[in-house]
């Protein structure tokens, strides 16, 4: 355990470049280590999901060198991948497991895929099924539904897939094993979530095509080598969105964030609950528009988040609830019940964070509904080994009654391991 305490009556200001995007990072090293040739990965995110990423992909025969915040990444091609010698660990992480399964649905071989108790309590169904479609075969609980699950790939087929969920990494894996099927491959979903994998493809060389909520891939086309800088990742930005529009007297500019339409639900949501953000010097770097985003203190009101938008902001909702909770009014958030499966079920933890400091926070139905105090009193706030929910009770400490202390900060490095550096270094 390493708890961290946050003391309030500070204002944050200042600039600061945030992490680079931990989706964004995961996807550049699978495709870069299926291409042929020698791909250049720079701006990088080095934490613990990503490196679980790499670790895998070295196990496959793929040959990484780091140096810096800089991948140097010698691919292997679709078919050049090997049989590892044990099974991959994939630690907490969902993405790394998840579009792996998606690869290694194409192999000629088996492979058995290990997580840690957090990750193995994640379904995994929702992109076996499909898999199964297509031709590979799973060996695991339930089905194939919780980890450790065991892939024998092999020739694969064409399928054409309605997901039930607006689920980015569902759509990447189908997409990822449709480059080893005969024919294309297409796969729609109710809603648009973030389609990094569908950009990226287009780097490499694939053959892709976005019609509406529908993607398309057509397999036997190599992918080739590509340079790539990613973005900085505005799932960790959101933080200090918050933060700075929560705490008076605030005014930050965030460096260099991604903001991918897919991506930037939580700048509309804010915005509409009256922060004052503004977006400048946007320009696309290699088919990512990016930007600086400025912040500055606001009184926020509540708003009704509809269900559409959630894909959309899904990594920064436990975020949004602590803005919903010093806010003016009520806030209701449709449509969310994806928080349950995440790291944790983010819908309690928060709830029950949130209710300790002060907020009213219920559950009507499927419907969140936070009644904003407008203020929250300081609290030991539970984490519950989940990386978003210790960064939002960080956030939520900044503007609250008395000193917050965070019971366990440790798990912040599966996806901004200097988060609490950075913090800091905004505070005055």
């Amino acid at each position: 355990m390493e708890p961290s305490t946050i003391r309030p009556d500070k204002r944050l200001s200042g600039s600061l470049t945030v992490p680079a995007d931990k989706s964004i990072t995961h996807r550049a090293i699978m495709l870069a280590s299926l291409a042929k040739g020698t791909s250049i990965v720079k701006n990088i995110l080095l934490s613990d999901d990503t490196l679980t990423t790499i670790e895998a992909c070295r196990a496959l025969g793929v040959d990484i060198a780091e140096n810096s915040n800089e991948l140097t990444i010698t691919g292997q091609g679709l078919h050049g991948l090997k049989e590892p010698e044990a099974p991959l660990y994939m630690r907490n992480s969902g993405t790394s497991m998840r579009l792996l399964l998606g690869i290694l649905a194409g192999q000629p071989f088996a492979v058995t895929l290990m997580a840690d108790e957090g990750l193995s309590n994640r379904p995994m169904r929702r992109v076996t099924e499909p898999l199964s479609m297509m031709g590979a075969e799973f060996e695991g609980e339930e089905n194939a539904n919780y980890a450790p699950i065991t892939v024998i790939g092999g020739k694969l087929k064409a399928i054409t897939y309605m997901s039930k969920i607006p689920s980015a990494q569902v759509k990447s894996a189908i997409l990822l094993a449709g480059l080893y099927a005969d024919g294309t491959t297409s796969v729609a979903e109710p809603d648009r979530s973030r389609d990094h994998t569908e950009r990226m493809l287009k780097i490499f060389g694939a053959n892709v095509l976005v019609q509406g909520l529908r993607v398309y891939v057509t397999g036997g086309t190599g992918l080739k080598a590509a340079n790539i800088e990613i973005p900085g990742d505005i799932s960790s930005a959101a933080f200090f969105i918050v933060g700075a529009s929560i705490t008076k007297g605030s005014s930050i500019t965030l460096k260099s964030v991604g903001i991918n339409p897919t991506r930037t639900g939580i700048i509309d949501i804010l915005t509409m609950m009256g922060a004052k953000i503004s977006i400048k010097n946007i320009h696309d770097g290699m088919s990512e528009p990016r930007g600086d985003i400025a912040v500055e203190s606001s009184n926020l009101h509540g708003v009704k988040i509809q269900s559409n938008i959630i894909p959309r902001c899904i990594d920064e909702l436990p975020v949004i609830m602590v803005a919903a909770a010093y806010a003016d009014g009520t806030t209701v958030i449709h449509g969310a019940n994806e928080l349950k499966v995440k790291e944790t079920d983010r819908i309690s933890s928060m709830a029950a964070n949130l209710n300790n400091m002060g907020a009213k926070f219920n559950l009507q139905g499927d419907d969140i509904v936070i009644e904003g105090t407008g203020s929250l009193n300081g609290i030991t706030a539970m984490s519950f080994g989940d990386h978003r929910t210790a960064m939002s009770m960080a956030i939520a400490g900044l503007a609250a009654k008395g000193e917050t202390t965070v019971d366990d900060t440790g798990c912040i490095a599966k996806s901004y391991p200097d988060f609490l550096e950075d913090l800091n270094s905004l505070l005055t």
